[in-house]
C-alpha cells in the first residue's frame, strides 16, 4: 500500500511538473509569435510607409508634370491666339486699304467711263462732219468730172485700193528682204541662245555588263552543280552569262536586250550579296528584280515628264520614255538624248513665240521607237510614230517624231526645231562616243581595204576615222589609175564597213627627184691637190 501511494504521488508530481514545463513552453511560444508577430506589423507598417510616400511623391511629381503641361499648353494656345489676332488684325489692314483701292479704281474708272462717253459723242460728231464732207466731196467730183456720185465713188475706191496695194507690195518686199538677209544670224542667235540656257548639265550614266564576284565560292554556287544554277540563270533572264577568261571575278553579260541585261544585273547582284544561291532563290530573286525594273522604268518615265512639265502623259507612254533609260546610240544614252532635244527645243520654240511645252513633248518622244525597236519590225521612226498615233498625240508631236529625219515633209515648225535640237544634241562634242575595240577595228579595217589594192604604198586613217589617206608608188599608178583607185576604195568602203557620217578618201601621187650640183666635185679636187702638195 506505501509502495502503491509513493507511486501515485510520484505520478502526481510528474504530472504537475509535466503540466508546469508544458505551461512555461507554452507561454515562450506564445511570446516568440507575438515578438514575430510584431515584427512583421512594424515591416509591414514600413512598407505600406514607405509605399504611401512614394505615391505621395509620384502623385506629386505627375501633379507638378501635368501642371507644367497645361501650363505650357495654355502659353502655345495664348501665343496661337495671339498670332491669330496679329493675323486678323493684318487682314482688317490690308482689307481696309483694299477698299481705299477698290474705291479710288471705282472713281479712276467713273472718270474713264465719262471720259469714254464724251470721246464716243465726239467720235459720233466727227464720224458725222466726215459723212457730210465725204458726200460734199462726192457730189463736188461728180459735178466737175460729169459722173454721177457712185461712179464718182468707185473712182475714189479703186484709185485707194491700187495706192494702198502698191505700199503693201513695197513694204512685204522689204521686209522679206529683210528676212532673208538676216534669216542665218537670227537662226544662230536663236540655237545658241537656246543651248547656252536650254539644256541642264545631267550626269551621264554607265550602263554595266558585268558583275563582279567576289570569290571562287560563290562563282562555284552560281555556276551550281554541272552549269545547273547558271543555266536556270541564263532561262530566266533571256542572256548568256559568261565568266571572263582572263578574270575569273568578272560575270559578262550578253544579251541584245537591254531590258534583259539589267534584270540579269540586278538578279545577280543580290544573289551575291545574300550568300545564299540555290534554285529556288534565283527563281525568287529574277521575279523581284523583273518587278524591280519595271517600276523603276514607269519611275524614270514619271520623273522626266514631271521634269520637263510636258503635261500628262499615257501610263504606258512613260513606260516607254522609261525604257530609253537603258538604250545607247553610238555611245550616247537615248533618254539623256531626248530630254536635252525637249530641253533644246523648248527652249528655241519658247524664243520664237511657239508653243514651248508641246514642243517639249515632240523633242522627248521624238527617239520613242528606240525603246522597243529590237521588238517591233520597222524603224524607230515608224514605231514611235505608230505609238504616238496609238495613244492620242497631238498632230504636231506625230508629225515631229515622223519627220525629224526628213523621212516625211514637215508641217510645223516646232518639227523643223525637233530636227535641229537633234542635230545639236547629237552632234555637240562628247555626245556620242564608241568603245576602244570598235574604233580600233574600224580604223585597221579602212587601211586594210587601202593597203589591198595595187600600188599602195602606205595608207593613215586620220580624223577618228572620218578621212582615209592613201600614199601611191608613182611608178607603178599615174594619176588617171590613182583616181580610179580612189573611187574603187570609196565604193568597197561604202559596201563592207558601217560607219556614222562621212569618210573623206584622198590619194596622194608625188613624183620626187633629187640631184647634187657642185659640192661633191669641189671635195673630190680639194682632196686631190692636198694629196698632190703632200707628194
Amino acid at each position: 500500500m506505501l509502495i502503491t501511494g509513493v507511486i501515485i504521488g510520484l505520478l502526481l508530481i510528474g504530472l504537475v511538473l509535466g503540466y508546469l514545463v508544458r505551461q512555461h513552453k507554452h507561454r515562450q511560444e506564445l511570446l516568440a509569435v507575438q515578438a514575430q508577430a510584431r515584427t512583421i506589423i512594424a515591416q509591414a507598417t514600413k512598407e505600406a510607409q514607405q509605399r504611401v510616400e512614394k505615391i505621395r511623391t509620384d502623385s506629386r511629381r505627375e501633379t507638378l508634370a501635368y501642371q507644367q503641361s497645361v501650363k505650357d499648353e495654355l502659353t502655345e494656345q495664348q501665343s496661337d491666339i495671339a498670332v491669330r489676332e496679329q493675323r486678323r488684325k493684318q487682314r482688317e489692314q490690308l482689307m481696309s486699304q483694299v477698299t481705299v483701292r477698290l474705291d479710288d479704281q471705282t472713281a479712276m474708272l467713273d472718270e474713264r467711263s465719262q471720259a469714254n462717253r464724251e470721246q464716243r459723242q465726239g467720235i459720233h460728231v466727227l464720224r458725222d462732219q466726215a459723212e457730210e464732207l465725204s458726200t460734199k466731196r462726192d457730189e463736188t467730183l461728180a459735178e466737175r468730172a460729169g459722173m454721177d456720185a457712185q461712179q464718182a465713188q468707185d473712182t475714189v475706191v479703186q484709185s485707194t485700193e491700187f495706192a494702198l496695194k502698191r505700199d503693201r507690195d513695197v513694204e512685204v518686199k522689204a521686209l522679206n528682204d529683210n528676212a532673208v538677209a538676216n534669216a542665218e544670224k537670227w537662226a544662230k542667235d536663236v540655237v545658241l541662245s537656246a543651248t547656252e540656257s536650254g539644256p541642264q548639265d545631267l550626269p551621264k550614266e554607265h550602263l554595266e555588263h558585268t558583275v563582279t564576284v567576289p570569290n571562287g565560292e560563290i562563282r562555284s554556287k552560281i555556276i551550281g552543280r554541272e552549269g545547273q544554277h547558271i543555266r536556270l540563270l541564263e532561262t530566266l533572264t533571256g542572256t548568256d552569262l559568261i565568266f571572263v577568261p582572263d578574270d575569273n571575278s568578272t560575270l559578262f553579260i550578253s544579251t541584245h536586250d537591254p531590258i534583259r541585261r539589267e534584270v540579269a544585273r540586278v538578279a545577280l547582284t543580290n544573289l551575291v550579296a545574300s550568300r545564299r544561291i540555290s534554285a529556288n532563290q534565283i527563281e525568287t530573286q529574277v521575279e523581284n528584280a523583273q518587278r524591280d525594273v519595271n517600276h523603276s522604268l514607269w519611275e524614270t518615265g514619271e520623273q522626266t515628264v514631271s521634269l520637263l512639265h510636258v503635261g500628262w502623259m499615257h501610263p504606258d507612254l512613260m513606260k516607254l520614255i522609261g525604257r530609253l533609260k537603258y538604250r545607247t546610240s553610238y555611245g550616247q544614252n537615248v533618254l539623256l538624248h531626248s530630254i536635252e532635244v525637249a530641253q533644246l527645243t523648248g527652249a528655241m520654240a519658247a524664243r520664237l513665240g511657239y508653243n514651248s511645252r508641246l514642243a517639249r513633248r515632240a523633242g522627248l518622244l521624238h527617239d520613242l521607237g528606240k525603246a522597243i525597236d529590237h521588238e517591233v519590225e520597222g524603224t524607230h521612226v515608224e514605231i514611235g510614230t505608230e505609238f504616238a498615233q496609238k495613244y492620242g498625240e497631238d498632230a504636231v508631236v506625230i508629225n515631229a517624231i515622223a519627220a525629224h529625219h526628213g523621212d516625211i515633209e514637215k508641217t510645223s515648225p516646232i518639227s523643223d526645231l525637233v530636227a535641229a535640237a537633234d542635230a545639236i544634241s547629237g552632234a555637240r562634242p562628247g555626245a556620242r562616243s564608241e568603245s576602244v575595240e570598235d574604233y580600233i577595228n574600224r580604223l585597221r579595217a579602212l587601211e586594210q581595204i587601202a593597203n589591198e589594192q595595187t600600188g599602195v604604198s602606205e595608207s593613215y586613217a586620220i580624223q577618228a576615222g572620218r578621212e582615209l589617206r592613201i600614199i601611191v608608188k608613182p611608178q607603178e599608178l599615174d594619176d588617171t589609175a590613182a583616181a580610179n583607185l580612189t573611187k574603187e576604195v570609196a565604193q568597197q568602203v561604202e559596201e563592207k564597213l558601217t560607219y556614222p557620217g562621212k569618210i573623206k578618201v584622198t590619194t596622194i601621187r608625188t613624183a620626187t627627184a633629187v640631184e647634187y650640183v657642185g659640192d661633191e666635185k669641189k671635195k673630190k679636187k680639194k682632196k686631190k691637190k692636198k694629196a698632190a702638195n703632200a707628194s
